[in-house]
């Protein structure tokens, strides 16, 4: 294991864009960097729609599926700006303005059938909405009508999937030539910032254990 007082760690980008970055790990030891993977999979707070309020549904879908398909598209996420629900003044099961943003989907009337997307979702805030208007939802008959109101609140993935903040973390290479790690994003974090939010989760658990064991 490299000591911290003779080993300089450093960090490599080598590549990046909208959707993916690679860095490379200096001078790190694997079970460091393995835990870096592992929060930026699954690990970095982002948000998802976790309920829903039916106020119309005359489709053919069960209210619950289509709970579900809006569960699982992914929100944009702006950082700092929300708490965790879980650590909200609030404490309250429904949350508030600081833990919870409340998106409204509305299909409206149409006479032939129709494919109802995300571009029919808004939100009260505009820094949390669908990553794009094209994310296909459900298929409506003629006269079929669809009108929720979508809670969304920031969660992990270790909680459930629709809180996946990358859609890959892969770490390749060896401590000797350094490590690489690849994140892809769903698009509700850049891969930059899933990063960045990924060691600072790693830095709140290890300060959490410390605590911890020293009670």
């Amino acid at each position: 294991m490299p000591n911290p007082d003779t080993e300089l760690y450093s960090v490599e980008v080598l590549f990046q864009d909208e959707r993916t970055i690679t860095v490379k790990l200096n001078d790190f030891p694997i079970q460091y960097a393995n835990a870096l993977r592992r929060i930026c999979l699954s690990g970095v707070p982002v948000f998802a729609i976790d309920t829903v309020d039916v106020i119309e549904n005359t489709t053919v879908f069960a209210d619950e599926y289509l709970a579900h398909r809006l569960a699982l598209v992914p929100l944009t996420t702006p950082t700092g700006k929300y708490n965790v629900p879980a650590q909200c003044d609030c404490q309250r099961e429904e949350g508030c303005t600081n833990c919870s943003v409340m998106l409204l989907l509305k299909s409206g009337g149409t006479s032939e059938t129709e494919d109802l997307t995300t571009a029919r979702l808004s939100s009260e805030d505009p820094e949390v909405k669908p990553v794009n208007d094209d994310i296909p939802i459900a298929t409506l008959a003629p006269m079929q009508k669809v009108e929720m109101e979508c809670h969304a609140r920031l969660g992990r993935g270790l909680d459930h999937a629709k809180w996946n903040a990358s859609n890959i973390s892969v770490l390749t290479g060896s401590e000797e030539e350094g490590l690489q790690l690849k994140v892809e994003t769903a698009g509700s974090l850049n891969p930059a910032s899933i990063i960045l939010a990924g060691v600072e989760e790693l830095e709140r658990r290890l300060e959490e254990f410390g605590r911890a064991i020293q009670s």
